[in-house]
């Protein structure tokens, strides 16, 4: 009696050549994939955390997304810059930073840029930096932040969503079930999530999750979007092309496990929310110290604040 060998357990994070292949089919689609427009307005809807009105906000990987227009709508006097990270999509947010000759964004003090990612200017000083539904996709989320933190002025704001660990729990039983490798990587769980923004240095960290179930009429409608929000970037997954016959099967198990009573199949998302703020510096005490004049002029500014709002 033959037995299915054991699946090796999923490691948190994505594999970077899988997440490459899957910055290089998202810059072929047309716009950001619809889950991602969806949490974009839901995102917004919490922007009331952000009490000042930022001048210049970062929208990190701005064309996958799809929260330019939300952020725009929010904060339609700001410059806005759209960080990419590849050539591909940078193309992309560039287009779209062109105001057309109509727009009132040619003679409103609004504006736009774009960056590559690994080329924003150090001196960013974002008052706001928006990151809707990408650090799922992050290689080192712990760089992430760092740089996040980097690119914030003291008392920005980082705001972002993300996959949680629920997210395609339905599919992740059903590939075990059957003793495949995952059909996705690993998502972090939000408590690791905030525990590696403080160790970045972010301040007061709030963490938030909502669970979606999205439906569809029969398995291929169901694959068929799921691959517009990524392929299976998991390091255990399926080496080489699947056969047109396990495909047929996938389909048929898919419509026989996860039917609801509705007749429709479902899925569960689960959507990670995250904000935080970039606090002043803080200066360790030692038998000597030595402290830059910059930071001097930053500790000088916030205080001045303190005593001015007491």
């Amino acid at each position: 009696m033959s037995t299915v060998p054991p699946v090796p357990a999923p490691q948190p994070g994505p594999q970077p050549s899988a997440v490459q292949a899957h910055l290089r089919r998202a810059a072929h689609l047309g716009q950001a994939p619809w889950l991602h427009r969806e949490i974009a307005q839901r995102m917004a809807g919490r922007l009331s955390v952000v009490l000042a009105k930022p001048v210049r906000v970062i929208d990190w990987w701005a064309a996958l997304g799809g929260g330019g227009g939300a952020l725009r709508a929010q904060y339609p006097r700001a410059h806005i810059e759209a960080v990419e990270p590849t050539d591909a999509l940078l193309q992309r947010s560039q287009r779209a930073a062109r105001a057309p000759w109509w727009s009132p964004r040619r003679w409103r003090a609004a504006s736009s840029s774009a960056w590559r990612e690994d080329a924003l200017p150090r001196e960013a000083q974002a008052q706001l930096l928006w990151a809707n539904m990408m650090l799922h996709w992050s290689v080192e989320p712990a760089a992430t932040f760092a740089h996040w933190h980097e690119a914030l002025a003291v008392d920005g704001f980082v705001m972002f969503s993300c996959f949680g660990p629920d997210t395609l729990r339905e599919l992740r039983a059903l590939y075990r079930k059957l003793g495949e490798p995952p059909p996705a990587h690993a998502f972090i769980d939000m408590h690791d999530l905030g525990d590696a923004m403080v160790h970045a240095g972010f301040a007061d960290p709030v963490m938030d999750m909502e669970r979606l179930t999205l439906t569809w009429a029969d398995a291929p409608s169901a694959l068929a979007e799921l691959r517009t929000l990524g392929g299976n970037a998991s390091a255990q997954r399926q080496a080489g092309l699947r056969t047109p016959r396990w495909l047929a099967r996938l389909h048929e198990l898919l419509a026989s496990e996860l039917t609801g009573p509705d007749g429709r199949l479902h899925l569960t998302f689960e959507i990670v929310y995250g904000h935080a703020f970039k606090p002043a510096p803080r200066v360790r005490v030692a038998a000597q110290t030595s402290i830059s004049l910059d930071t001097l002029r930053t500790m000088a500014r916030s205080g001045s604040k303190g005593a001015a709002d007491a």
